[in-house]
């Protein structure tokens, strides 16, 4: 008789491994394309406005006009294309959004070829993690997946869409683990990397090795300096909730012009030409701009000018709807405020001018640290992106900085806080006859110390606000609940007696598994 195995292979691990391969070689293949097609059009642009003439400009004008009405039309289709697509791909994977997977395909593509190519301030990084979840849903469907399988291949192809984008492999399955996923088991990150990999493959096949923000600096910087970072960070803190607080209100601004929301992306279109007649150097996501810190450092006046329009712009090219990512802004405007408060220090005498272009790398990290709240990202995403890793330590701190002003000036990461302002308004809709419910938290409860993120909260209930003594909390998903806190939850009322229930019964469960 034949003894069974004592360890008997479970090929589950390497299954997954496999459709995250597929999934990341067909992402690095969709996501090359759209990248080169966007640096094309990006140098022709270039090009056309450094040879103006009047009937060019009228040329220009006339095919922005036109590009502007196809990417509305595009929007009206399909709205869920918009903006640069990492709040819905979030919303998927938590089950609150769903979308067809080709529409978003083909429709995310061209859309955003179309938006960003022309040189408008925004970035591929969104679309590419958006087209990446694209194909990993399709895929999925091909192959008959359903459930948690289905979110995996769905999580892969947005690791391998950053992968791609960024030549950022490890980065990418970071990102997806701690911004949009927010699961760390086994099967999802081992098949996030095999994507992630699949799909940098592809992109460094055909944009070569050189990595995608090459910044080239003499030596680190000595700890006797790290002082700056602290100052750096708060600063960093500071602009980041400046930026979060302008970007969430600007469909409100726009809803003052009183234009579809779908045309609104004619005002960026028209706005980009008078800004590419004068420099068009500046036009673009702003990786042109980073590199080429590598050459020169403008002087502080300029660097300050630069930032403001970059700023003002980026807020503008996103607020209007139109299908680009912040990722790569917010990279760029990190880089221009380290590069102002670098030369600001140097001409003070505070800071030996050879290390300006290490904090204008490191503010890099300390930015997308502060507004996206994914520290763990940002310092992997620049250490590859950079090329170099002697400086993780510095970035660290600095990110570290950046992240806790900005928790503490009340914060929220923004993709989360995107979502939510998605999400909302569909979750209202639901609920036909409003009512409140206030359920307290006790001391030593389950509840008692738990992110508002780590909860399921049932999907007919909206959590309005958390009372804290005689303060009201406006929840994100990293406010922690204490105990003493009320809960004010908003439900249908012919339901309150069940959400009541079912609340109680998911705190229960979860006490349970604590005491295993």
């Amino acid at each position: 008789m034949q003894k069974p195995s004592a360890n008997p292979v479970d090929p589950t691990r390497l299954k997954f491994v496999l459709f995250g391969l597929l999934v990341g070689l067909l992402t690095g293949g969709v996501v090359a394309a759209f990248r080169f097609s966007i640096e094309r059009i990006l140098a022709v642009m270039q090009g056309l406005y450094r040879g103006a003439t009047p009937g060019l400009i009228a040329l220009i004008v006339l095919a922005s006009v036109l590009a502007g009405l196809g990417v509305a039309w595009l929007l009206k289709s399909e709205p869920n294309i918009s903006g640069s697509g990492i709040p819905q791909v979030e919303g998927q994977l938590q089950g609150e959004m769903e979308f067809s997977w080709w529409s978003i395909l083909w429709k995310k593509f061209v859309a955003g070829i179309v938006s960003i190519g022309p040189g408008l301030f925004l970035g591929r990084e969104g679309p590419s993690i958006q087209l990446g979840a694209a194909v990993g849903q399709g895929v999925a469907q091909g192959f008959k997946k359903h459930g948690a399988d289905r979110r995996i291949m769905i999580a892969a192809g947005a690791a391998g869409g950053l992968a791609a984008a960024f030549n950022a492999p490890i980065a990418g399955t970071m990102f997806v683990l701690e911004e949009v996923y927010h699961n760390f088991s086994p099967l999802v990150w081992i098949t996030s990397l095999a994507s992630a990999v699949g799909a940098n493959f592809i992109s460094l096949y055909v944009f070569g090795e050189v990595p995608v923000l090459h910044l080239i600096y003499s030596r680190p910087l000595p700890i006797t300096l790290y002082w700056h970072l602290l100052l750096l960070g708060v600063l960093l803190g500071v602009l980041g909730l400046a930026y979060q607080k302008a970007l969430l209100a600007m469909p409100k601004l726009f809803s003052y012009t009183h234009i579809p929301r779908a045309l609104q992306g004619l005002v960026p279109f028209l706005l980009v030409i008078p800004i590419g007649l004068i420099d068009p150097a500046v036009l673009g996501g702003g990786n042109g701009l980073i590199t080429g810190f590598n050459h020169s450092i403008p002087a502080l006046g300029v660097l300050v000018v630069i930032f403001l329009l970059r700023f003002t712009f980026s807020m503008v090219s996103y607020g209007s709807g139109l299908p680009g990512g912040i990722f790569l802004p917010i990279l760029s405007l990190g880089a221009v405020i380290g590069a102002v408060y670098a030369v600001f220090m140097a001409n003070v005498g505070w800071l030996p001018r050879i290390y300006e272009i290490n904090l204008i790398i490191f503010a890099m990290a300390g930015y997308f640290a502060g507004i996206g709240k994914a520290p763990f990202t940002a310092i992997l995403l620049i250490t590859e992106m950079v090329g170099n890793l002697t400086n993780l330590m510095a970035m660290a701190v600095l990110a570290l900085v950046a992240y806790v002003v900005v928790d503490l000036l009340g914060g929220a990461p923004i993709y989360e806080s995107l979502l939510r302002r998605m999400t909302t308004q569909n979750r209202l809709e639901a609920i036909h006859r409003m009512d409140r419910l206030e359920l307290p938290v006790y001391a030593g409860s389950v509840l008692d110390g738990m992110a508002v993120r780590d909860f399921m909260w049932p999907k007919e209930t909206l959590l309005m606000a958390i009372r804290r003594g005689e303060d009201s909390v406006l929840p994100h998903g990293d406010t922690v609940i204490h105990g003493g806190d009320t809960l004010v939850i908003l439900t249908d009322t012919s339901k309150r007696a069940a959400v009541r229930k079912r609340l109680h019964e998911l705190a229960a469960q979860l006490a349970e598994r604590a005491d295993e």
